[in-house]
């Protein structure tokens, strides 16, 4: 198992990188390689714990820690309607019909495999949707959806396997005591996550080492999760709640927690989102080997029609929600039905879904029969999951530049907005400066010089702001000062470079004393990004 995932990482991380150099979807691109490799590799078997319990955490609170808390509080009735009611809808309409589709299959398990293929991944939707520029609502939405949908299905999900193995929750009260058991989770998990976080946060701000707070930070979601979990509520929400109120207070970390912070929460998404995509391909062989003795017909058959059942499902959904919400609450602006359309066709399902089918129970204990139809909810999973990744994934940038929803007065209004807030704390910080420099009295020589230093650095930044309005470009497409200026500073910092590295191998500067000075060459560079 230690060889088999090292090697699919090692091989994910090819993919991925090929992928961002050539500017193709990563995830896609993952899937297919994990479906060509399948035959080779028959025993890459999921292992339902390792998702749910080492994947899904640390991905849940990166996008919770890197999401806006203010958006996401905007979009709460959008966010609620697709994570709480498209998954119960998409949980009701699948299982009906794979129950009609399949009579053997008993209403319960039919429903455990509607909420098993409910919850949308949108990872792969928001790379594109970002890539392409979509507009910041749609992208939240879709962000929102996807943070809190899981929370959802998985309850719904216990809930239905737990009717079929004859637990606590009763055929007679299945829908009371569903709620109950969604309520519990939800609420639990909501408060056990508000305690973890003011915890949490407390710890951090006595902290004051960057180091120690972003190997805290790495702990606490699978802290919280685990917490939840053994508490019987919603780990994935305990883990969004932790991840949101720490995002939202990130400010009052020190400068270098927020930059080793980003650094090791970008890896850390690369690598595990790599390792996930290609999982997901590889389930083919193994999932087909359980298939044994059913009509390739029949299977193929299903298989559609439960994929165009979830599609169809998500747009019956999202197009009267919409606009019915927009009718009700005069706050909400009218929807355009082209961001509805773009967010109805961005249902990619993801490995989550896979491992909560593979996590179906083997025999039903009290009675030690095999539990029933488990091999084909795991192949409707799969394909379902295979169909939207592949499908609606590839066609997603078509779709985006069809209907031509662009940010593109978004993002000049950003600029603005940047250009203004730099101007105004640029201002304050003048003003502080000649405070201080008031209070401390006349400034000899070197002192005016390095005021002055301070003042053509502002005045730069703030000319650095303005200019991105134009997109870096003055009139005929010539050079910004800025740009000339760092055009010029970058091929000083190479000279620069070569001349420490150059230093080091003659042996007339350590290692130790090359590696500070070149960090703040980088950091340099970094700035000058921007």
């Amino acid at each position: 198992m230690g060889l088999h995932l090292l090697l699919v990482a090692t091989g994910a991380i090819a993919i991925a990188a090929v992928a961002r150099r050539r500017g193709w979807p990563a995830p896609l691109l993952l899937v297919l390689a994990g479906l060509v490799v399948s035959p080779f590799m028959p025993s890459a078997e999921l292992d339902p714990e390792l998702v749910l319990f080492v994947f899904l955490p640390p991905l849940l609170y990166s996008a919770a820690l890197d999401s806006s808390y203010l958006n996401l509080r905007d979009v709460k009735r959008p966010v609620a309607l697709l994570s709480i009611g498209l998954v119960l809808f998409t949980t009701f309409v699948v299982g009906w019909t794979v129950h009609l589709l399949v009579p053997s299959m008993p209403m319960a398990a039919a429903f455990a495999l509607g909420a098993i293929i409910a919850p949308p991944d949108a990872v792969a939707a928001v790379a594109v949707g970002r890539r392409l520029g979509l507009p910041r609502r749609a992208l939240t939405i879709l962000v929102g959806e996807s943070l809190f949908n899981d929370a959802t299905a998985l309850t719904a999900y216990r809930v239905a396997i737990g009717i079929v193995m004859g637990g606590a929750v009763g055929q007679a009260s299945a829908a009371v005591e569903a709620l109950g058991v969604f309520l519990r989770a939800t609420v639990l998990g909501t408060l056990i996550g508000l305690a973890l976080a003011l915890v949490i946060a407390w710890i951090l701000e006595r902290t004051r080492d960057s180091l120690v707070e972003t190997t805290v930070m790495l702990l606490v979601p699978f802290g919280a999760y685990l917490a939840a979990e053994m508490a019987h509520a919603s780990g994935v929400i305990a883990v969004v709640i932790v991840g949101l109120y720490l995002g939202h207070r990130m400010h009052r970390r020190g400068f270098g927690t927020r930059l080793v912070s980003s650094s090791v929460w970008r890896v850390t998404d690369f690598l595990l989102e790599s390792i996930v995509f290609a999982l997901i391909g590889l389930q083919l062989v193994p999932i087909l080997q359980g298939l044994k003795g059913r009509s390739p017909w029949e299977l193929a058959g299903a298989a559609v029609l439960v994929f165009l059942v979830t599609v169809a499902a998500r747009f019956v959904w999202v197009f009267p929600a919409a606009y019915l919400q927009a009718w009700l609450i005069k706050s909400v602006p009218w929807p355009s039905a082209k961001q509805i359309t773009i967010v109805g066709w961005a249902g990619m399902r993801g490995v989550v879904s896979l491992a909560a089918a593979i996590a179906i129970p083997f025999t039903i204990e009290r009675t030690g029969a095999p539990f029933p139809d488990r091999d084909l909810m795991l192949f409707l999973t799969f394909t379902t999951v295979i169909g939207t990744l592949l499908v609606q994934g590839l066609t997603f940038p078509w779709l985006i530049r069809k209907l031509k929803v662009t940010s593109e007065q978004e993002r000049y209004e950003d600029n603005l907005s940047e250009a203004s807030a730099q101007q105004a704390a640029l201002d304050a910080g003048l003003q502080r400066l000649d405070e201080v420099v008031a209070a401390e009295g006349e400034p000899d020589e070197i002192q005016r010089d390095a005021i002055a230093q301070l003042r053509a650095k502002s005045q730069r930044r703030a000319m650095t702001a303005w200019e991105r309005l134009g997109g870096g470009t003055g009139q005929d497409g010539a050079e910004t000062p800025s740009t000339y200026y760092r055009r010029l500073r970058r091929e000083m910092l190479d000279a620069e470079r070569a001349v420490f590295v150059r230093l080091r191998d003659e042996r007339r500067l350590e290692d130790e004393v090359m590696r500070r000075v070149m960090a703040d060459l980088d950091f340099e560079e970094a700035l000058m990004e921007r």
